[in-house]
């Protein structure tokens, strides 16, 4: 695993621990290429962080800052050692992502949703009804998700889902207020 592009392009990442299931550099490319110019000068949440692979490339790529929500305590140990290792700044918080959005008074214009699979559908539609005050008008939010499961209640406008396999990437875009 590795940063893509960017000023850490290059740069190695501590693999994941147990549990975690880190996106492709595939989906990953296509992700960060779709957002373009989205990501310079983002505030960045990267909740269920496992590496903080996304919120690192986020920021080689421009972003302005990046908090990286992990619950479990060895993921975070690896994520803070790669995040000290790329030493491009950012914020490890170990805590439940609900709690810490529930917490939380900061607002992002980026931000990646990458739970494990065994999370339910209905548990990332109530993370997303808890980022949304948190979101900047125009802010984008990615969720990373096991393919073909159905997005008809989801609670942010969706304006592109992409399929890898047995991934899909959801990208939803916070209305302007």
């Amino acid at each position: 695993m590795r940063i893509i592009a960017g000023s850490a392009k290059g740069r190695r990442l501590a693999g994941p621990g147990p549990g975690t299931r880190p996106m492709t550099d595939r989906a990953k490319e296509a992700i960060f290429s779709s957002l373009g110019d989205t990501v310079i000068e983002a505030a960045v949440f990267d909740l269920y962080a496992g590496t903080g692979s996304l919120g690192l490339e986020a920021l080689s790529r421009g972003a302005s800052s990046a908090v990286f929500v992990e619950n479990d305590r060895r993921a975070a140990a690896i994520l803070r050692r790669n995040v000290e290792a790329v030493g491009l700044g950012g914020e490890v918080v170990v805590d439940d992502v609900g709690r810490f959005l529930g917490r939380t008074d900061r607002r992002c214009d980026l931000a990646f949703v990458d739970p494990p699979y065994a999370v339910s559908l209905a548990s990332v539609y109530e993370v997303l009804r808890g980022l949304d005050p948190h979101l900047a008008p125009g802010a984008v939010v990615v969720v990373h998700r096991r393919a073909g499961e159905d997005l008809a209640d989801a609670p942010l406008p969706l304006v592109d889902r992409r399929r890898y396999g047995d991934t899909e990437l959801w990208v939803f875009r916070k209305e302007n207020a």
